[in-house]
């Protein structure tokens, strides 16, 4: 599917920035940005800081990850962060879509760790937004005051390169961040069931622990 489809633009049950309350919060984030690139820029930082990263927030409910949802809660984990950027970016024009990846989370604590039996996180989420004539990944999970707990720099976007988490790479205190596994095939809306399985699959003692078998 070519990049101006028009179903990059359309809000859909999981991308609904037709709610009120987002539409609003779109206007204010970018209000003070004249071009496409200033919007994501904003739309980034925003989505980044204002939503706290919270893991522990998935609860096997599809509708917690309408983007909707994750603005008023404010907070969620990667998947609903993702969401709420791309709903975002379509509702200032932005062509956006939804990708996951499979990575390997070098810094996730050792509880997080524990109950999911690993640290390979499946079914990462990430916003893509094409700008510039190319897609642009984007991930605004981890907030900045999370980073600065765990000591490691915030992600930050300059509108024009991929802003995902470091691949293998040493921090400043030799620790390694994100490795990235596999990318799964971009979509223009969630299938929350899709990632429900995957997560009963590779995470079943977390699964158990969230009331799922």
């Amino acid at each position: 599917m070519i990049a101006t489809s028009p179903e990059y633009l359309q809000a859909t049950r999981f991308l609904d920035f037709d709610n009120d309350a987002l539409r609003v919060y779109v206007e204010l984030v970018c209000s003070g940005a004249s071009n496409d690139r200033e919007r994501a820029v904003a739309l980034f930082y925003a989505v980044r800081d204002d939503i706290r990263y919270d893991p522990y927030s998935c609860n096997l409910t599809a509708d917690s990850l309408r983007a909707s949802h994750v603005l008023a809660s404010g907070r969620g984990y990667c998947v609903g962060k993702a969401v709420l950027l791309a709903a975002a970016g379509r509702a200032a024009g932005i062509p956006t879509r939804l990708g996951f990846a499979d990575v390997r989370n070098h810094f996730t604590s050792p509880q997080l760790a524990e109950l999911m039996g690993t640290d390979v996180f499946y079914y990462h989420g990430y916003a893509d937004f094409y700008l510039g004539g190319k897609w642009v990944k984007l991930t605004p999970a981890f907030n900045r005051e999370l980073c600065d707990k765990m000591q490691s720099p915030a992600l930050e976007f300059d509108g024009e390169n991929d802003a995902i988490f470091q691949e293998i790479e040493d921090d400043s205190q030799g620790r390694l961040r994100m490795e990235y596994l596999r990318y799964h095939e971009p979509v223009s809306d969630l299938d929350p069931e899709v990632i429900f399985a995957e997560y009963r699959k590779r995470y079943p003692r977390m699964m158990s622990a969230l009331g799922s078998a």
